[in-house]
Protein backbone atom coordinates (compact mmCIF):
# COMPACT_ATOMS: atom_id res chain seq x y z
CA UNK A 1 0.00 0.00 0.00
CA UNK A 2 1.18 3.10 -0.82
CA UNK A 3 1.87 5.26 2.27
CA UNK A 4 -0.09 9.12 1.30
CA UNK A 5 1.03 13.01 2.75
CA UNK A 6 -1.71 13.12 5.37
CA UNK A 7 -3.16 16.79 5.21
CA UNK A 8 -5.00 18.05 8.34
CA UNK A 9 -7.27 20.94 7.02
CA UNK A 10 -7.37 23.63 9.91
CA UNK A 11 -10.26 25.43 7.92
CA UNK A 12 -8.15 27.80 5.53
CA UNK A 13 -9.28 28.85 2.68
CA UNK A 14 -6.09 27.34 0.83
CA UNK A 15 -6.10 24.01 2.54
CA UNK A 16 -6.81 22.22 -0.70
CA UNK A 17 -4.29 24.20 -2.99
CA UNK A 18 -1.53 22.10 -0.94
CA UNK A 19 -3.34 19.08 -2.11
CA UNK A 20 -3.35 20.17 -5.63
CA UNK A 21 0.45 21.30 -5.53
CA UNK A 22 1.27 18.00 -3.78
CA UNK A 23 -0.87 16.30 -6.91
CA UNK A 24 1.33 18.41 -9.15
CA UNK A 25 4.07 17.06 -7.95
CA UNK A 26 3.29 13.48 -8.63
CA UNK A 27 2.79 12.61 -4.63
CA UNK A 28 -0.80 11.08 -3.48
CA UNK A 29 -2.40 13.26 -0.40
CA UNK A 30 -5.68 12.74 1.41
CA UNK A 31 -6.97 15.81 3.58
CA UNK A 32 -8.45 14.87 6.75
CA UNK A 33 -10.33 17.09 9.82
CA UNK A 34 -8.24 17.03 13.24
CA UNK A 35 -10.27 14.58 14.83
CA UNK A 36 -9.44 11.96 11.98
CA UNK A 37 -5.67 11.72 14.26
CA UNK A 38 -7.52 9.10 16.96
CA UNK A 39 -4.04 8.03 18.13
CA UNK A 40 -0.52 7.33 16.97
CA UNK A 41 -1.50 4.07 15.24
CA UNK A 42 -4.01 6.43 12.74
CA UNK A 43 -0.46 7.73 11.53
CA UNK A 44 0.88 4.47 10.04
CA UNK A 45 -0.56 4.70 6.71
CA UNK A 46 0.83 8.64 6.18
CA UNK A 47 4.97 9.39 5.54
CA UNK A 48 3.97 12.98 6.60
CA UNK A 49 2.11 15.34 8.12
CA UNK A 50 1.13 18.63 6.36
CA UNK A 51 -0.97 21.43 9.46
CA UNK A 52 -2.59 23.70 7.14
CA UNK A 53 -3.63 27.17 8.01
CA UNK A 54 -6.72 28.44 9.49
CA UNK A 55 -8.59 31.79 10.05
CA UNK A 56 -8.02 31.06 14.00
CA UNK A 57 -6.04 32.14 16.97
CA UNK A 58 -3.93 29.65 18.71
CA UNK A 59 -4.41 31.82 21.60
CA UNK A 60 -8.17 31.45 21.21
CA UNK A 61 -9.33 28.01 23.79
CA UNK A 62 -11.75 27.29 20.79
CA UNK A 63 -9.01 27.00 18.24
CA UNK A 64 -8.78 23.60 16.53
CA UNK A 65 -6.38 21.24 18.00
CA UNK A 66 -4.91 17.85 17.36
CA UNK A 67 -6.29 15.37 20.19
CA UNK A 68 -2.67 13.41 20.21
CA UNK A 69 0.70 15.13 21.48
CA UNK A 70 2.47 16.27 18.36
CA UNK A 71 6.00 15.74 20.46
CA UNK A 72 5.28 11.93 20.04
CA UNK A 73 4.18 11.84 16.00
CA UNK A 74 7.55 10.34 14.49
CA UNK A 75 7.73 11.04 10.93
CA UNK A 76 8.07 14.89 9.44
CA UNK A 77 5.75 17.30 9.75
CA UNK A 78 5.21 20.71 7.75
CA UNK A 79 3.49 23.61 9.81
CA UNK A 80 1.78 26.65 7.74
CA UNK A 81 0.80 29.67 8.68
CA UNK A 82 -1.95 28.54 11.88
CA UNK A 83 0.08 25.01 11.41
CA UNK A 84 3.50 26.96 12.18
CA UNK A 85 1.71 28.61 15.17
CA UNK A 86 0.07 25.24 16.50
CA UNK A 87 3.43 23.67 16.26
CA UNK A 88 5.24 26.60 18.50
CA UNK A 89 2.28 27.02 20.82
CA UNK A 90 2.43 23.50 21.68
CA UNK A 91 5.84 22.69 21.84
CA UNK A 92 6.94 25.65 24.15
CA UNK A 93 7.15 28.47 22.19
CA UNK A 94 5.50 31.89 22.27
CA UNK A 95 2.72 33.07 20.47
CA UNK A 96 1.41 37.08 20.52
CA UNK A 97 -0.22 39.34 19.22
CA UNK A 98 1.26 41.74 17.24
CA UNK A 99 0.96 45.33 15.84
CA UNK A 100 3.33 44.20 12.88
CA UNK A 101 0.80 42.13 10.97
CA UNK A 102 1.76 41.23 6.86
CA UNK A 103 -0.68 40.21 4.61
CA UNK A 104 -0.06 39.82 1.54
CA UNK A 105 3.34 39.83 -0.65
CA UNK A 106 6.42 39.78 1.61
CA UNK A 107 10.03 39.18 1.19
CA UNK A 108 11.88 36.99 3.27
CA UNK A 109 15.69 35.82 3.65
CA UNK A 110 15.70 32.30 3.87
CA UNK A 111 18.93 29.80 4.56
CA UNK A 112 19.69 28.25 1.26
CA UNK A 113 21.96 26.13 3.24
CA UNK A 114 18.58 24.32 4.99
CA UNK A 115 17.06 21.53 2.98
CA UNK A 116 13.50 23.18 2.90
CA UNK A 117 14.81 26.19 0.52
CA UNK A 118 17.67 24.04 -1.29
CA UNK A 119 17.32 25.84 -4.48
CA UNK A 120 15.70 28.91 -4.04
CA UNK A 121 17.18 31.92 -3.69
CA UNK A 122 18.40 33.63 -0.44
CA UNK A 123 16.04 36.97 -0.57
CA UNK A 124 12.68 35.77 -2.34
CA UNK A 125 8.66 36.71 -1.93
CA UNK A 126 6.40 34.58 -0.37
CA UNK A 127 2.53 35.23 0.55
CA UNK A 128 1.85 36.39 4.20
CA UNK A 129 -1.11 36.27 6.02
CA UNK A 130 -1.57 36.74 9.90
CA UNK A 131 -1.95 38.86 12.64
CA UNK A 132 -0.57 36.95 15.23
CA UNK A 133 3.79 35.86 15.46
CA UNK A 134 6.55 34.23 17.35
CA UNK A 135 7.96 35.68 20.05
CA UNK A 136 10.01 32.94 21.84
CA UNK A 137 10.98 29.90 20.02
CA UNK A 138 9.91 26.20 20.85
CA UNK A 139 12.93 24.17 22.75
CA UNK A 140 15.56 22.94 20.26
CA UNK A 141 14.10 24.88 17.30
CA UNK A 142 16.23 27.24 15.09
CA UNK A 143 15.04 30.30 12.94
CA UNK A 144 15.82 29.37 9.20
CA UNK A 145 13.97 32.04 7.42
CA UNK A 146 13.03 35.85 8.81
CA UNK A 147 10.60 38.61 6.93
CA UNK A 148 11.95 41.81 5.82
CA UNK A 149 10.41 43.44 9.69
CA UNK A 150 12.51 40.96 11.24
CA UNK A 151 9.55 38.70 11.76
CA UNK A 152 10.11 34.79 12.24
CA UNK A 153 8.87 33.13 8.77
CA UNK A 154 10.32 29.52 9.17
CA UNK A 155 11.84 27.40 11.58
CA UNK A 156 12.98 23.66 12.19
CA UNK A 157 14.30 21.45 14.64
CA UNK A 158 16.41 18.07 14.51
CA UNK A 159 13.26 15.74 14.22
CA UNK A 160 12.25 16.77 11.05
CA UNK A 161 9.55 19.45 11.94
CA UNK A 162 9.64 22.42 9.49
CA UNK A 163 6.64 25.62 10.04
CA UNK A 164 6.05 28.37 7.87
CA UNK A 165 4.53 31.40 8.66
CA UNK A 166 4.07 32.04 5.14
CA UNK A 167 1.52 30.06 2.69
CA UNK A 168 3.88 28.02 0.03
CA UNK A 169 0.56 27.03 -1.55
CA UNK A 170 -0.59 29.63 -3.22
CA UNK A 171 1.03 31.10 -7.02
CA UNK A 172 1.97 34.26 -5.01
CA UNK A 173 5.03 32.38 -3.24
CA UNK A 174 7.34 32.36 -5.69
CA UNK A 175 9.57 29.29 -5.02
CA UNK A 176 6.33 27.65 -2.76
CA UNK A 177 6.65 24.42 -5.38
CA UNK A 178 9.63 24.12 -4.94
CA UNK A 179 9.96 24.75 -1.00
CA UNK A 180 7.12 21.78 -0.99
CA UNK A 181 9.42 19.71 -3.48
CA UNK A 182 12.48 19.74 -0.90
CA UNK A 183 10.27 18.78 2.12
CA UNK A 184 8.50 16.16 0.20
CA UNK A 185 11.48 14.43 -1.83
CA UNK A 186 14.61 15.42 0.10
CA UNK A 187 13.30 15.37 3.88
CA UNK A 188 10.14 12.71 3.69
CA UNK A 189 11.94 10.57 0.69
CA UNK A 190 8.84 10.24 -1.66
CA UNK A 191 8.98 8.98 -5.01
CA UNK A 192 6.17 9.59 -7.45
CA UNK A 193 3.46 8.00 -6.98
CA UNK A 194 0.41 10.00 -8.74
CA UNK A 195 -0.88 11.30 -12.10
CA UNK A 196 -3.22 12.99 -13.97
CA UNK A 197 -4.67 10.15 -15.16
CA UNK A 198 -5.77 9.33 -11.43
CA UNK A 199 -8.46 12.12 -12.05
CA UNK A 200 -10.67 10.17 -14.04
CA UNK A 201 -9.84 6.68 -12.01
CA UNK A 202 -11.26 9.04 -9.21
CA UNK A 203 -14.08 10.23 -10.61
CA UNK A 204 -14.69 6.37 -11.07
CA UNK A 205 -14.27 5.76 -7.59
CA UNK A 206 -16.44 8.42 -6.45
CA UNK A 207 -19.33 7.19 -8.37
CA UNK A 208 -18.79 3.83 -7.71
CA UNK A 209 -19.04 4.88 -3.26
CA UNK A 210 -21.37 7.54 -3.72
CA UNK A 211 -24.24 5.45 -6.03
CA UNK A 212 -25.83 2.17 -4.31
CA UNK A 213 -27.79 1.71 -7.06
CA UNK A 214 -27.09 -1.21 -9.74
CA UNK A 215 -29.18 1.02 -12.13
CA UNK A 216 -29.14 4.64 -10.89
CA UNK A 217 -31.36 7.42 -12.28
CA UNK A 218 -29.11 10.76 -12.53
CA UNK A 219 -29.94 13.92 -13.60
CA UNK A 220 -26.95 16.12 -14.91
CA UNK A 221 -27.32 19.91 -14.46
CA UNK A 222 -25.67 21.68 -17.04
CA UNK A 223 -24.96 24.83 -17.25
CA UNK A 224 -23.35 25.42 -20.40
CA UNK A 225 -19.72 25.92 -18.70
CA UNK A 226 -16.68 24.09 -18.55
CA UNK A 227 -17.58 22.01 -15.60
CA UNK A 228 -20.62 20.86 -15.89
CA UNK A 229 -20.10 19.73 -19.15
CA UNK A 230 -16.88 17.78 -18.45
CA UNK A 231 -18.84 16.39 -16.11
CA UNK A 232 -21.46 14.76 -18.50
CA UNK A 233 -19.18 13.49 -20.73
CA UNK A 234 -17.52 11.69 -17.38
CA UNK A 235 -21.21 10.28 -16.37
CA UNK A 236 -21.47 9.38 -20.15
CA UNK A 237 -18.17 7.31 -19.91
CA UNK A 238 -18.81 5.52 -16.77
CA UNK A 239 -22.48 4.61 -16.28
CA UNK A 240 -25.15 3.63 -18.58
CA UNK A 241 -26.42 6.76 -20.52
CA UNK A 242 -29.69 4.77 -20.83
CA UNK A 243 -30.44 6.32 -17.38
CA UNK A 244 -28.87 9.31 -17.64
CA UNK A 245 -30.83 12.83 -18.18
CA UNK A 246 -28.96 15.39 -19.11
CA UNK A 247 -30.92 18.59 -18.15
CA UNK A 248 -30.04 22.09 -19.33
CA UNK A 249 -31.94 24.83 -18.09
CA UNK A 250 -32.23 28.42 -19.52
CA UNK A 251 -32.85 30.33 -16.28
CA UNK A 252 -32.51 33.82 -18.12
CA UNK A 253 -29.30 34.77 -16.60
CA UNK A 254 -26.90 33.05 -19.46
CA UNK A 255 -24.96 34.72 -22.08
CA UNK A 256 -26.37 35.34 -25.35
CA UNK A 257 -25.13 32.36 -27.09
CA UNK A 258 -25.23 29.83 -24.27
CA UNK A 259 -27.95 27.98 -25.22
CA UNK A 260 -26.95 27.73 -29.33
CA UNK A 261 -23.21 26.74 -28.09
CA UNK A 262 -24.30 24.00 -25.91
CA UNK A 263 -27.05 22.30 -27.56
CA UNK A 264 -24.28 22.30 -30.29
CA UNK A 265 -21.66 20.42 -28.30
CA UNK A 266 -24.34 17.66 -26.83
CA UNK A 267 -24.93 17.22 -30.74
CA UNK A 268 -21.39 16.42 -31.49
CA UNK A 269 -21.25 14.37 -28.46
CA UNK A 270 -23.94 12.73 -30.00
CA UNK A 271 -25.91 13.14 -26.23
CA UNK A 272 -29.35 13.75 -25.64
CA UNK A 273 -29.46 17.16 -23.90
CA UNK A 274 -33.13 18.23 -22.26
CA UNK A 275 -33.62 22.06 -22.58
CA UNK A 276 -36.23 23.73 -20.46
CA UNK A 277 -37.04 27.33 -21.11
CA UNK A 278 -37.54 29.17 -17.68
CA UNK A 279 -36.31 32.72 -17.94
CA UNK A 280 -39.78 34.03 -17.09
CA UNK A 281 -39.35 32.17 -13.67
CA UNK A 282 -36.32 33.10 -12.78
CA UNK A 283 -36.69 36.98 -13.69
CA UNK A 284 -40.12 36.91 -11.74
CA UNK A 285 -38.56 35.46 -8.32
CA UNK A 286 -35.14 37.71 -8.76
CA UNK A 287 -37.23 41.09 -8.97
CA UNK A 288 -36.97 43.56 -6.37
CA UNK A 289 -34.12 41.12 -4.97
CA UNK A 290 -30.49 42.95 -4.47
CA UNK A 291 -28.55 40.96 -1.65
CA UNK A 292 -26.18 38.68 -3.49
CA UNK A 293 -26.55 36.11 -0.60
CA UNK A 294 -30.43 36.13 -1.24
CA UNK A 295 -30.22 36.16 -5.31
CA UNK A 296 -28.07 32.88 -5.26
CA UNK A 297 -30.17 31.03 -2.97
CA UNK A 298 -33.30 31.88 -4.71
CA UNK A 299 -31.27 30.50 -7.53
CA UNK A 300 -30.47 27.88 -6.25
CA UNK A 301 -34.00 26.79 -4.93
CA UNK A 302 -35.65 27.68 -8.78
CA UNK A 303 -33.16 25.00 -10.01
CA UNK A 304 -34.37 22.54 -7.50
CA UNK A 305 -38.14 23.26 -8.33
CA UNK A 306 -37.14 23.18 -11.64
CA UNK A 307 -35.60 19.76 -11.50
CA UNK A 308 -38.44 18.35 -9.22
CA UNK A 309 -40.77 18.74 -12.00
CA UNK A 310 -38.54 16.95 -14.26
CA UNK A 311 -38.65 14.57 -12.24
CA UNK A 312 -42.45 14.16 -11.67
CA UNK A 313 -42.87 14.03 -15.56
CA UNK A 314 -40.58 11.11 -15.81
CA UNK A 315 -42.07 9.44 -12.83
CA UNK A 316 -39.26 7.55 -11.24
CA UNK A 317 -39.18 6.83 -7.74
CA UNK A 318 -35.12 7.91 -6.61
CA UNK A 319 -32.94 9.90 -8.56
CA UNK A 320 -29.41 11.38 -8.27
CA UNK A 321 -28.68 15.24 -8.82
CA UNK A 322 -24.93 15.73 -10.39
CA UNK A 323 -23.22 19.04 -10.52
CA UNK A 324 -20.12 20.25 -11.27
CA UNK A 325 -19.27 22.06 -7.90
CA UNK A 326 -15.75 22.79 -7.62
CA UNK A 327 -13.33 22.79 -4.13
CA UNK A 328 -13.26 26.61 -5.06
CA UNK A 329 -17.21 26.86 -4.59
CA UNK A 330 -17.31 24.58 -1.91
CA UNK A 331 -14.52 26.38 0.28
CA UNK A 332 -15.80 29.53 -0.38
CA UNK A 333 -19.14 28.56 1.01
CA UNK A 334 -18.15 26.29 4.08
CA UNK A 335 -15.23 24.07 5.26
CA UNK A 336 -14.88 21.50 3.29
CA UNK A 337 -14.68 19.32 6.29
CA UNK A 338 -17.44 20.78 7.93
CA UNK A 339 -14.21 22.58 10.18
CA UNK A 340 -14.67 26.27 11.01
CA UNK A 341 -13.80 28.60 8.23
CA UNK A 342 -15.09 32.23 7.04
CA UNK A 343 -17.63 32.01 4.70
CA UNK A 344 -16.69 34.25 1.80
CA UNK A 345 -20.37 33.66 -0.28
CA UNK A 346 -22.90 31.00 -0.79
CA UNK A 347 -22.67 29.88 -3.88
CA UNK A 348 -26.04 27.56 -5.49
CA UNK A 349 -25.16 24.85 -5.67
CA UNK A 350 -23.75 24.69 -2.31
CA UNK A 351 -24.64 26.90 0.20
CA UNK A 352 -27.94 28.14 -2.08
CA UNK A 353 -29.66 24.46 -2.10
CA UNK A 354 -32.98 23.83 0.61
CA UNK A 355 -32.34 21.24 2.96
CA UNK A 356 -35.80 19.46 1.87
CA UNK A 357 -34.69 18.60 -1.84
CA UNK A 358 -36.31 14.95 -3.13
CA UNK A 359 -32.78 13.58 -4.35
CA UNK A 360 -29.19 12.44 -3.46
CA UNK A 361 -26.12 14.70 -4.82
CA UNK A 362 -23.36 13.88 -6.17
CA UNK A 363 -20.04 16.10 -6.87
CA UNK A 364 -17.54 14.43 -8.53
CA UNK A 365 -15.39 17.18 -8.91
CA UNK A 366 -15.85 18.73 -5.60
CA UNK A 367 -12.10 18.03 -4.48
CA UNK A 368 -10.95 19.64 -7.80
CA UNK A 369 -9.45 22.90 -9.40
CA UNK A 370 -10.89 24.28 -12.46
CA UNK A 371 -7.23 23.37 -14.66
CA UNK A 372 -7.88 19.76 -12.87
CA UNK A 373 -11.23 19.84 -14.52
CA UNK A 374 -9.22 20.90 -17.70
CA UNK A 375 -6.92 18.44 -17.84
CA UNK A 376 -9.99 15.98 -17.69
CA UNK A 377 -11.10 17.43 -20.59
CA UNK A 378 -8.29 17.01 -22.75
CA UNK A 379 -8.04 13.44 -21.22
CA UNK A 380 -12.00 12.75 -22.90
CA UNK A 381 -10.26 14.78 -25.77
CA UNK A 382 -12.84 17.75 -25.68
CA UNK A 383 -12.39 20.28 -28.07
CA UNK A 384 -9.75 22.77 -26.93
CA UNK A 385 -11.31 25.80 -27.40
CA UNK A 386 -14.86 24.44 -25.13
CA UNK A 387 -12.18 23.18 -22.78
CA UNK A 388 -10.20 26.91 -22.70
CA UNK A 389 -13.43 29.01 -22.16
CA UNK A 390 -13.06 31.34 -19.30
CA UNK A 391 -15.14 30.66 -16.21
CA UNK A 392 -18.17 31.31 -15.61
CA UNK A 393 -20.80 31.11 -12.52
CA UNK A 394 -23.29 28.69 -11.67
CA UNK A 395 -25.90 31.51 -11.27
CA UNK A 396 -25.07 33.46 -14.26
CA UNK A 397 -25.14 37.00 -14.81
CA UNK A 398 -27.33 36.79 -11.79
CA UNK A 399 -24.47 38.06 -9.68
CA UNK A 400 -23.24 40.27 -12.19
CA UNK A 401 -26.36 42.45 -12.89
CA UNK A 402 -25.42 44.38 -9.36
CA UNK A 403 -28.98 45.20 -7.56
CA UNK A 404 -32.45 45.43 -8.77
CA UNK A 405 -32.51 42.31 -11.99
CA UNK A 406 -34.74 43.05 -15.20
CA UNK A 407 -35.07 41.13 -18.33
CA UNK A 408 -34.00 44.98 -19.83
CA UNK A 409 -30.73 45.38 -17.34
CA UNK A 410 -29.96 41.11 -18.13
CA UNK A 411 -30.10 42.25 -21.87
CA UNK A 412 -27.70 45.31 -21.95
CA UNK A 413 -25.32 43.29 -19.47
CA UNK A 414 -25.37 40.20 -22.30
CA UNK A 415 -24.67 42.70 -25.03
CA UNK A 416 -22.29 44.35 -22.76
CA UNK A 417 -20.17 41.20 -22.36
CA UNK A 418 -20.57 39.79 -25.92
CA UNK A 419 -19.25 42.62 -27.44
CA UNK A 420 -16.21 42.51 -24.78
CA UNK A 421 -15.16 39.06 -25.28
CA UNK A 422 -15.85 39.11 -28.95
CA UNK A 423 -13.38 41.83 -29.06
CA UNK A 424 -10.94 39.87 -27.04
CA UNK A 425 -10.99 36.80 -29.12
CA UNK A 426 -10.87 39.15 -32.10
CA UNK A 427 -7.73 41.40 -30.95
CA UNK A 428 -6.00 37.45 -29.63
CA UNK A 429 -5.99 38.99 -26.09
CA UNK A 430 -8.74 36.11 -25.21
CA UNK A 431 -6.15 33.83 -23.84
CA UNK A 432 -4.08 36.56 -21.85
CA UNK A 433 -6.53 36.25 -19.18
CA UNK A 434 -8.13 33.06 -16.69
CA UNK A 435 -11.35 35.59 -16.71
CA UNK A 436 -13.03 38.37 -18.35
CA UNK A 437 -16.31 39.96 -17.90
CA UNK A 438 -18.51 42.64 -17.62
CA UNK A 439 -20.55 43.70 -14.68
CA UNK A 440 -23.67 46.02 -14.92
CA UNK A 441 -24.14 48.42 -11.88
CA UNK A 442 -26.79 50.41 -10.52
CA UNK A 443 -24.93 53.61 -10.97
CA UNK A 444 -26.17 55.94 -13.66
CA UNK A 445 -23.94 59.27 -14.36
CA UNK A 446 -24.51 61.99 -16.79
CA UNK A 447 -22.62 61.89 -20.13
CA UNK A 448 -23.24 63.06 -23.92
CA UNK A 449 -24.20 62.11 -27.01
CA UNK A 450 -24.37 63.76 -30.06
CA UNK A 451 -24.78 66.90 -28.58
CA UNK A 452 -27.15 65.48 -26.27
CA UNK A 453 -27.25 65.00 -22.64
CA UNK A 454 -27.55 61.11 -21.48
CA UNK A 455 -28.59 59.62 -18.13
CA UNK A 456 -27.67 55.83 -18.15
CA UNK A 457 -25.89 52.96 -16.18
CA UNK A 458 -22.34 52.12 -15.84
CA UNK A 459 -20.46 48.68 -16.04
CA UNK A 460 -17.38 47.28 -15.50
CA UNK A 461 -14.66 45.08 -17.25
CA UNK A 462 -13.16 43.09 -15.44
CA UNK A 463 -9.92 40.53 -16.37
CA UNK A 464 -7.74 38.93 -14.25
CA UNK A 465 -5.25 35.58 -14.32
CA UNK A 466 -5.48 32.81 -11.71
CA UNK A 467 -4.65 29.33 -11.69
CA UNK A 468 -6.79 27.81 -9.52
CA UNK A 469 -9.62 31.00 -8.81
CA UNK A 470 -8.03 30.90 -5.52
CA UNK A 471 -5.92 34.12 -5.74
CA UNK A 472 -5.75 36.18 -8.82
CA UNK A 473 -3.81 39.19 -10.35
CA UNK A 474 -5.34 41.85 -12.66
CA UNK A 475 -4.69 41.46 -16.11
CA UNK A 476 -2.64 44.72 -17.37
CA UNK A 477 -4.50 45.59 -21.23
CA UNK A 478 -2.66 48.66 -22.25
CA UNK A 479 -4.86 52.16 -21.71
CA UNK A 480 -5.58 52.09 -25.31
CA UNK A 481 -6.87 48.53 -25.57
CA UNK A 482 -9.46 49.45 -22.67
CA UNK A 483 -10.43 52.59 -24.56
CA UNK A 484 -10.95 51.65 -27.79
CA UNK A 485 -12.90 48.20 -26.17
CA UNK A 486 -14.97 51.52 -24.09
CA UNK A 487 -15.75 52.91 -27.05
CA UNK A 488 -17.32 49.72 -29.03
CA UNK A 489 -19.82 49.35 -25.70
CA UNK A 490 -20.66 53.22 -24.97
CA UNK A 491 -21.77 53.07 -29.31
CA UNK A 492 -23.41 49.89 -29.16
CA UNK A 493 -25.17 49.72 -26.29
CA UNK A 494 -27.64 52.64 -25.72
CA UNK A 495 -28.00 52.09 -22.45
CA UNK A 496 -24.46 52.71 -21.10
CA UNK A 497 -22.39 55.95 -20.92
CA UNK A 498 -19.49 54.74 -18.83
CA UNK A 499 -16.85 52.30 -18.72
CA UNK A 500 -14.79 50.95 -15.72
CA UNK A 501 -11.84 48.96 -15.61
CA UNK A 502 -11.36 46.63 -11.66
CA UNK A 503 -7.98 46.88 -11.24
CA UNK A 504 -8.12 44.82 -7.64
CA UNK A 505 -6.45 41.47 -6.59
CA UNK A 506 -8.07 38.61 -5.08
CA UNK A 507 -7.71 39.22 -2.29
CA UNK A 508 -8.58 41.30 -1.27
CA UNK A 509 -11.33 41.37 -3.66
CA UNK A 510 -13.12 38.14 -5.22
CA UNK A 511 -12.93 37.71 -8.64
CA UNK A 512 -16.74 38.29 -8.75
CA UNK A 513 -18.57 41.27 -7.91
CA UNK A 514 -21.04 39.30 -5.57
Amino acid sequence: MIKSILIIDFGSQYTHLIGRKIRELGLFCEIKPPKYIKNIDTLKQHQCIVLSGGPDSVLSKKSPSLSIDISKITIPILGICYGFQYISHELGGKILKTNDREYGNTLIEALKSNLLFKNTPKSQKVWMSHGDSLNKLPKGFKIIAKTKNNIVAAITNNKNIYALQFHPEVTHSDFGKEILSNFLFKICKFKKNWSSINLNANVKKYLNLNINEKQPNIICAVSGGVDSTVLAFALSKHLNTKNLHFVFVNNGLLRKYDESNIRQIFKSFKLKLNVINAENLFVKKLKNTKDPEKKRKIIGSLFIDVFNNYLKSLKKKSFYLAQGTLYTDIIESTSYHGGKSATIKSHHNVGGLPKDINFNIIEPFKELFKDEVRKLGSFYKLNKDFISRHPFPGPGLGIRCIGNITKERLDTLRDVDEIFIQYLRDKHLYNLSWQAFAVLLPVRSVGVMGDERTYEETVVLRCINSVDGMTANVTNFPIEVLSEVATLIINKVSKVNKVLYDITSKPPSTIEWE
